[in-house]
């Protein structure tokens, strides 16, 4: 075609390891073919961008704290996608009624007034406030507005979301919970179970009501739990449930990781679930829900007054996949994967068809040096961020 604009990059698939040529058209994959002459050592590995599920913000912004602005929304999704992650879901956790309708209607606008934005964000997560009002379950979350499902006020956050709900985190525990989410499903919104004292009675009702997800398993719990049943043994055992995990080394222990990898080998995905202190300095912060907090150099984010309690997550996707490949728990290939395709594809999302002809070029160029993961270059439908 007379005046086509084509973009080629080139780099090592990061399946297969080859080098690879990639042709970008009009925001597409065009075609990925093999590069014939020998590869130098200088080439990047390529890959499909990351989606991050659960993401509650970034470098000093928080996405559940008023006045949140639209310029504040775009910052985050130009800061992370530098890292790598094309496409987001920020995360309103629970809060009085109309601070969710206000934060919600926030990232829409954002997405409205932005193209890049409106492309990176695939969607809003809501998680709460129909959860667990128990202690340890309901973790940081305010007692205060833990409340039953409530329909047409869910109904009220997504009109002003301009219907970009895509996932709710619940627990089922409730007595109209089953009902509540299959009027969801219906709707096309992605339930998913978390912060939840429910009985396995109870989960097993939310899975056949349609919920699909579990958000952070393993954390968001109580500290004592019979043996069995749970509801962590439950959700791993449930056929239909897709977990979700953070896989940064202090959430969970490498043990737990394994298991999960091995009961949920195709369906595990790994979110950061970020709080707004990740990508700023080690130090001590003073946080509007925790108190005093510390981020260690490590990476690692407690309280001041305790460090055995983790106060969130302050490490973004790349942190995590690090994590799974220098504990060996996984190929390089396989948890780029949970953290890129595979939620994308759980998603519906075009970018599932990963580093193929057709799919959308949205890509990463990336190097490994020792066990720490280097963005190079990250394109967004084919234009370089």
């Amino acid at each position: 075609m007379s005046g086509e604009q084509l973009t080629v990059l080139e780099g090592l698939d990061y399946k297969s390891g080859n080098p690879v040529r990639v042709t970008i058209s009009e925001g597409k994959i065009r075609e990925v073919a093999p590069v014939q002459e020998e590869a130098d050592g200088s080439l990047p590995w390529i890959a499909p961008g990351l989606v991050d599920l659960q993401i509650n913000g970034y470098f000093g912004i928080d996405f559940n704290t008023l006045p949140l602005t639209t310029e504040a929304v775009q910052e985050v999704t130009r800061r992370i996608a530098k890292l790598g992650v094309t496409s987001y879901y920020p995360t309103v956790i629970t809060n009085s009624p109309e601070d969710i309708e206000r934060l919600v209607g926030i990232i829409a606008e954002a997405c409205d007034s932005d193209p890049l934005t409106g492309q990176c964000i695939a969607g809003i997560h809501v998680e709460g406030p129909f959860i667990s009002p128990e202690d340890g379950a309901r973790g940081a979350h305010s007692k205060e507005y833990v409340t039953a499902p409530d329909w047409e006020l869910f109904q009220r956050w997504q009109r002003a979301a301009g219907g970009r709900i895509r996932i709710l985190t619940l627990s089922p525990e409730w007595d109209n919970a089953p009902e509540f989410i299959a009027k969801c499903s219906a709707e096309g919104v992605t339930v998913s179970i978390g912060h939840t004292s429910a009985t396995p009675e109870q989960i097993r009702a939310a899975v056949a009501a349609g919920a699909r997800m579990s958000t952070h398993l393993g954390n968001g719990a109580q500290l004592m739990l019979p043996r069995h049943p749970n509801y962590i043994w439950e959700q791993l055992a449930s056929d239909e449930l897709s977990p979700c995990a953070i896989a940064d080394g202090f959430h969970l222990p490498e043990s737990v990781l394994k298991v999960f990898l091995k009961a949920k080998a195709e369906q595990l995905m790994i979110v950061s679930d970020a709080v707004f202190l990740s990508g700023l300095a080690p130090g001590e912060y003073d946080t509007h829900i925790g108190g005093k907090v510390v981020l260690t150099p490590e990476g690692r984010l407690h309280t001041a007054h305790n460090p055995n309690i983790l106060a969130g997550s302050a490490q973004m996707l790349p942190f995590n996949i690090e994590h799974l490949v220098r504990s060996k728990l996984c190929t390089a290939a396989q948890a780029w994967e949970m953290a890129s395709t595979r939620p994308a594809a759980f998603m519906g999302l075009p970018a599932a068809q990963g580093l193929n002809e057709g799919a959308p070029a949205d890509l990463v160029l990336y190097n490994w040096e020792e066990d720490k993961l280097m963005v190079r270059e990250v394109y967004k439908n084919g234009s370089l961020i």
